[in-house]
């Protein structure tokens, strides 16, 4: 292996520790904010933007149909989603948010979403220079 494959995938398995140990309080603020278990969370932010499938919502929430079926009957008995006909599909249905399931996705955007100690007390220059090269990577610069 080439050094610079070697020192990409160490920063890939850096930022996704960082990310992925660093969610927890937003969970549980997000858990609390919306008064719905994170994997509730986690459809309703799926289908803020868009109606989707249930086989798509499944395969975005990586989970697999019969338990996306679950989690958009509670959702429905709720009442923050609902299922119609899929125009093009008729076997398939479409799961869109309600005007109460919206109100719940709001209540998400008021939840801080402060960086981890470890990237937050990172000098000024350093953290400008992350930014940069994220922003590349990401396609945002």
């Amino acid at each position: 292996m080439k050094p610079a494959q070697r020192d990409a995938e160490r920063i890939w398995q850096i930022l996704v520790a960082l990310v992925m140990e660093s969610r927890g309080d937003w969970r549980r603020k997000a858990a609390e904010a919306t008064g719905l278990p994170f994997s509730r969370v986690r459809a309703l932010r799926r289908l803020k933007d868009q109606d989707r499938s249930l086989r798509d919502l499944a395969w975005e929430m990586g989970t697999d149909a019969p338990a996306a079926t679950v989690i958009i009957n509670d959702l429905e008995e709720r009442g923050l989603v609902e299922r119609r006909a899929h125009p093009e599909d008729r076997r398939s249905k479409l799961v869109s948010l309600t005007a109460e399931g919206r109100k719940r996705v709001a209540a998400l955007r008021k939840i801080a979403d402060e960086p981890p100690p470890s990237l937050a007390s990172l000098p000024a220059e350093d953290l400008a220079q992350l930014l940069r090269i994220l922003e590349r990577v990401g396609g945002a610069g």
